[in-house]
């Protein structure tokens, strides 16, 4: 189940079941804040899912008990800017990470998202999120030019008006905006949250993992400009040539739910 409460504050956790990862933003009374030590976390946890070829989906969501209004993630620790052995581009490289993971990615949104967070929620592939949250991108207002991977993803995600929005007056976009934005898959109350995440995920890990996976990549290809045909086509003969496809056209004849094992 989801937003289930960890025993202490901690960095992100991540927990495997089946063919689904959960990563759990995890310092609930700090809202979920993150320091440069969690975004190292998150760059090794990123790795591990890739590297486990069983995960088909990632559900990131955060642990909000205890805390009046729900708060997904406030952003990036603002100590950690004036640290001066951090690396200035370790948020855009994590932010980059996840919007590159071969899994199909679904941010839970349970609550508010503030400044760099609401990149790691653009950077999801899917999101769902919960009624009365808002989304908050104050980097002008603290005087910062953001990095160019998360302006890339706000104008893909919400547009250039939308873009132009957050970052040019930096006032909140409330949970309806982004519905109507089309930046939610569902947009739904507390009661029915973690239902409508669980049925979204259980979804997607029942798509041939091979196909979905190959279309991830070409589709971020073509947004980013950089569509190569070549390997398209080479996606494609290999989806075509794949077990799973054979299954998908036996079990549609069969009229019965296939069976995909990524090959």
């Amino acid at each position: 189940m989801l937003n289930t409460p960890t025993r202490a504050p901690s960095p992100p956790v991540l927990s495997i079941c089946d063919h689904v990862a959960t990563l759990t933003l995890n310092r609930p009374e700090q809202r979920n804040r993150l320091d440069g030590g969690d975004l190292h976390t998150l760059l090794d946890q990123f790795e591990q899912i890739n590297a486990n070829p069983d995960i088909r989906v990632l559900t990131f969501t955060a642990n909000t008990q205890g805390q009046p209004r729900p708060v997904f993630c406030a952003g990036y620790h603002l100590g950690s800017f004036s640290d001066h052995n951090s690396d200035p581009k370790l948020f855009e490289h994590v932010a980059n990470a996840l919007a590159a993971l071969r899994p199909i990615t679904v941010c839970a949104l349970n609550g508010s998202v503030y400044g760099g967070a609401t990149d790691l929620m653009l950077a999801c592939d899917l999101s769902v999120g919960l009624t009365g949250i808002e989304f908050r991108m104050p980097a002008t207002a603290l005087g910062l030019h953001y990095y160019p991977g998360g302006l890339q993803r706000y104008v893909a995600r919400l547009g250039l008006s939308g873009a132009k929005r957050a970052f040019l007056s930096a006032r909140p976009f409330t949970a309806d905006m982004l519905w109507r934005m089309e930046c939610l898959e569902a947009l739904v109350g507390q009661d029915e949250f973690d239902a409508t995440v669980n049925h979204l995920v259980r979804d997607i890990a029942e798509l041939a993992p091979l196909a979905v996976q190959a279309t991830k990549q070409s589709l971020i290809e073509i947004a980013a400009g950089c569509t190569n045909l070549e390997a398209m086509r080479a996606r494609e003969t290999a989806t075509a040539l794949s077990q799973d496809f054979a299954e998908g056209q036996q079990a549609f004849q069969a009229k019965r739910k296939p069976k995909f094992v990524g090959k």
